[in-house]
């Protein structure tokens, strides 16, 4: 019957889930500024031949797509030099403060990249950038309820973050943006999608702002 997967039983939920392989060992080829290179080699089957795979080992981020009451979404233009080009993203930032907090990280972000408060949190949706070669996870959040960060605790933005413009957004434009092929950063292409699906039952499927998050590096 066409639609119909053969491999998945009637009624099982499709959901990624922990498979714990034979590790036979690990060595770290890369110390970076931001994230470091390590080499695994490990078994699939107890039986099979050893496999060795090279990945970024990576804290995890967090992104934010501010939503005004008018149903627009923030969008920041950013340089990125590995791609050379200005891009249109949201608020992110990498995780990289031990033990904080994952809405404290995104606050933060979205204070500095935006000079935003929210006070209404949702997790909008939870991805991982590039799996076969990293091990980074990323949360996306909804933030409404928007305030100004007062003057006096501007954040003040150096090198290429010194450099951001803010552009206010109907969702729908943004929407088509995302399709017509004009926005490429992941965070706000899944942002922007995520949130447009989400807008047909009014955000009200969406999970709280601190719902756990399992498939983060800290958490498995």
């Amino acid at each position: 019957m066409p639609g119909k997967s053969e491999n998945t039983p009637a009624g099982r939920q499709v959901s990624d889930a922990p498979s714990p392989r034979r590790l036979l060992s690990r060595e770290r080829v890369y110390n970076g500024r931001i994230w470091d290179v390590v080499s695994d080699s490990f078994k699939l089957t107890s039986e099979g031949d050893p496999i060795v795979r090279d990945y970024i080992e990576h804290p995890g981020a967090v992104a934010v797509l501010p939503m005004n009451d008018d149903g627009e979404v923030l969008l920041i233009k950013q340089y990125r030099h590995p791609v050379g080009m200005d891009l249109w993203e949201i608020p992110a930032g990498l995780l990289d403060v031990e033990g904080e907090d994952f809405v404290v990280g995104a606050g933060r972000e979205l204070a500095e990249e935006a000079d935003l408060i929210a006070s209404d949190w949702n997790v909008l949706v939870d991805f991982f950038n590039s799996p076969g070669s990293s091990s980074e996870a990323i949360r996306i959040y909804l933030a409404r309820g928007l305030t100004e960060v007062p003057h006096h605790e501007l954040h003040v933005r150096t090198d290429e973050e010194a450099e951001i413009e803010l552009h206010w957004i109907p969702l729908e434009d943004a929407v088509a943006a995302v399709l017509e092929g004009h926005l490429h950063n992941p965070s706000a292409v899944v942002g922007i999608l995520a949130a447009a699906a989400a807008k047909a039952d009014g955000f009200r499927g969406l999970r709280p702002g601190d719902a756990p998050w399992p498939a983060h590096p800290s958490q498995r």
